[in-house]
């Protein structure tokens, strides 16, 4: 007999995972501040610290509780702070920054190193061999922190630094031309520093740019998001009250409106309050016969995506989109 149990679905205490990307002066720290604040209704949040104590000179204007997080930066040591605070009862958790455990001090990319170290020292013949085992223990470790991220209580915001990435592609005369590197995980080629799955856990990422501090890009930004996060002025309190207001249940579904009609016109733009462009029929099609090509199902490239369709996919995502298939076409050639 199973011991499953079934019951109508509510939302209620939703945990939200929310991630914000950007270079040096982009607003990472004081948006994630504004948004925590919003988020925990008036009590204190908490702040994970790996940058030296630079939280600290928001002191003044947040209410938070302040904790060091030191090399060496292990997915462990991330993983206790972020639970330790959870079990505390804290009900937001600000991680600034999240970049440190995979390219920080001891991070897993360190520590992929010091695997090969320990397994073929100066032998550079070994230590190509044992490349892909020495990812064993790091990325496993990684992986442990994740999962424990998933199952916790308390809201978590974490801040990401992002790279201007660039690579070369072939133009349409079959010459090799560099441009922004496309990412799903990324925006105009500012990819975030991190592991390459973690970007797909969060409920929602944007990037900040260092032109426009604290206003939001969406890399990832569902449907019944979308309202809460105006895309024109920068992030404030009032998106993390009604995002954590969303989270508990208490938002209640929009009424029916055009953006129930998926766009049929080239790069239509939602309601006003929106702001969002979405790709064109002819991008659709593309992304269609992409996908057809290396064999991936429609139904789950938009489960990926976190889509309802492929009408809703965001005009400055295609480029991400492409350049996914066509490595994705890239592996079945090999």
């Amino acid at each position: 007999m199973s011991g499953f149990t079934f019951r109508p679905a509510v939302r209620e205490n939703v945990g939200l995972l929310i991630g914000l990307a950007g270079g040096t002066g982009s607003g990472k720290t004081y948006t994630a501040m504004r948004l925590a604040s919003g988020m925990s209704g008036g009590k204190p949040f908490a702040v994970i610290d790996t940058e030296a104590g630079r939280a600290k000179h928001y002191a003044d204007q947040f209410r938070f509780d302040h904790g060091d997080l030191r090399p060496l930066f292990r997915p462990d040591a991330y993983a206790e702070a972020i639970m330790a605070a959870d079990k505390a009862g804290y009900p937001v958790i600000v991680v600034d920054s999240m970049s440190h455990v995979w390219a920080g001090d001891g991070g897993v990319l360190d520590w992929q190193e010091d695997e090969l170290d320990r397994m073929a020292g100066d032998d550079w013949k070994k230590r190509e061999a044992v490349k892909m085992a020495a990812w064993i223990k790091p990325k496993t470790s990684h992986k442990h922190m994740v999962a424990k991220l998933l199952q916790v209580r308390a809201h978590l915001i974490l801040c990401f630094r992002a790279e201007p990435k660039i690579e070369m592609v072939k133009d349409d005369r079959g010459k090799m031309q560099i441009v922004a590197k496309q990412s799903l995980t990324g925006l105009d080629g500012w990819i975030p520093v991190s592991e390459k799955n973690l970007p797909f856990e969060l409920t929602a990422s944007f990037l900040l740019m260092a032109d426009r501090p604290g206003i939001p890009r969406p890399i990832k930004l569902q449907e019944q998001h979308r309202a809460l996060f105006p895309l024109d002025k920068p992030i404030t309190e009032e998106s993390g009250k009604l995002v954590a207001e969303w989270a508990s249940g208490g938002v209640k579904k929009p009424a029916p409106t055009s953006l129930v009609q998926p766009p049929a016109t080239n790069a239509a733009t939602a309601p006003e309050s929106l702001g969002i462009a979405y790709i064109s029929e002819d991008q659709a099609s593309k992304i269609k016969e992409g996908l057809e090509f290396v064999g991936f199902p429609l139904e789950k490239f938009c489960q990926k995506s976190e889509i309802a369709s492929l009408a809703y996919l965001a005009a400055d995502r295609f480029g991400g989109a492409m350049a996914w298939i066509k490595t994705l076409a890239d592996k079945g050639a090999a």
